[in-house]
């Protein structure tokens, strides 16, 4: 059909500014493309020169010590079977990496690249991280328990380009399993993380101070003076410190039961908590040290905590074709 000018209207109806609007991505594709990201960047750390060493080997059989015999020895082999073919072995590693983030940033391997990101990151939790520690008593959220690579897997499932139900979603987690699955989901995360906080090493007087004290050494300047000061701050302050950590955890894991202000306010909590960790207690990760696989725990719970930000009307939209100015998923615009 013509319009005035002489240029034929798009087909169905629509104007030139709402075909945009249904082109644009919404939160979840948003988020989605975040994750690819650090998929990417993954991968990029994966090809610094030490990984291609047997230092690489090493790293990962340090994971090996206190979990039960059943998961200490495959990582035990696994390490030892990296040293003596670390080139191959980790080109193959980063090539994944890199291939997981690609996939996931295109909308036609979408779904393919989530499903291979689940499995590959529940391998490298095991075999990599030791499954964050978590088994040895020594787990700290501080540190990144109960590992980042267990998050991506989590954020791969939450983030899976399908709808449960008929009914509009209250946040963008909730579309893909549902809200009573995802609330649960975070509950046991947030939950886990102030247990950890808890454990009799993380009270020790000195625990803090002394974690956060060794990440200084090469860091740049600016950020070992944040590590120094900081761990002055928590020194012989251990027990008060994990107290205080676990009651914003707590509170963090039972703010998505609450109605939405309430829960906004505790999604705030866990973005401002998850950034302190990771530039306080994780120091990014190490990227800037150069000794990092991946950026730690700290942004892919920030990540997280954005897939869990209310709705302004109570209600996720399921289409991309939403009106100019409405914000999609409920998150702010």
């Amino acid at each position: 059909m013509a319009v005035p000018g002489g240029r034929a209207a798009p087909r169905g109806g629509l104007g030139a500014g709402q075909v945009a609007v249904r082109a644009a991505p919404d939160a979840r594709r948003m988020l989605q493309l975040a994750l690819a990201g650090v998929w990417l960047l993954d991968g990029v750390l994966q090809y610094q020169s030490f990984m291609f060493t047997k230092a690489f080997g090493q790293m990962l059989a340090a994971t090996a010590p206190g979990n039960p015999g059943v998961i200490a020895s495959p990582i035990s082999w696994d390490a030892r079977l990296i040293e003596h073919h670390a080139v191959a072995l980790n080109a193959i590693f980063a090539t994944i990496q890199l291939l997981l983030g690609l996939g996931i940033a295109c909308r036609p391997t979408v779904r393919v690249a989530l499903g291979a990101s689940i499995a590959w990151a529940l391998a490298v939790w095991w075999f990599g991280e030791g499954l964050g520690g978590v088994l040895t008593g020594t787990a700290s959220p501080v540190s990144g328990a109960p590992g980042a690579v267990i998050i991506y897997a989590l954020l791969a499932v939450l983030l899976w380009p399908a709808d449960r139900g008929a009914t509009p979603a209250p946040f963008t987690a909730a579309r893909a399993v549902g809200a009573p699955a995802a609330r649960a989901l975070w509950l046991v995360l947030w939950l886990s993380q102030a247990y950890f906080a808890l454990l009799p090493v993380n009270r020790a007087p000195q625990a803090l101070h002394g974690m956060i004290a060794g990440l200084a050494s090469g860091e740049p300047g600016w950020l070992a003076a944040i590590d120094r000061n900081a761990a002055a701050l928590v020194a012989h302050q251990g027990l008060a410190a994990s107290v205080v950590l676990a009651l914003a955890l707590a509170a963090i894991a039972v703010g998505v039961y609450l109605p939405p202000p309430a829960a906004r306010a505790a999604v705030v909590l866990a973005i401002v908590v998850a950034a302190v960790l990771w530039v306080v207690g994780q120091a990014f990760g190490g990227i800037l040290a150069g000794r990092a696989t991946d950026p730690d725990s700290g942004l892919l719970l920030i990540l997280l905590a954005l897939a869990y930000w209310p709705a302004r009307t109570g209600a996720v939209p399921r289409s991309l074709g939403q009106p100019q100015g409405h914000a999609a998923d409920g998150l702010p615009t």
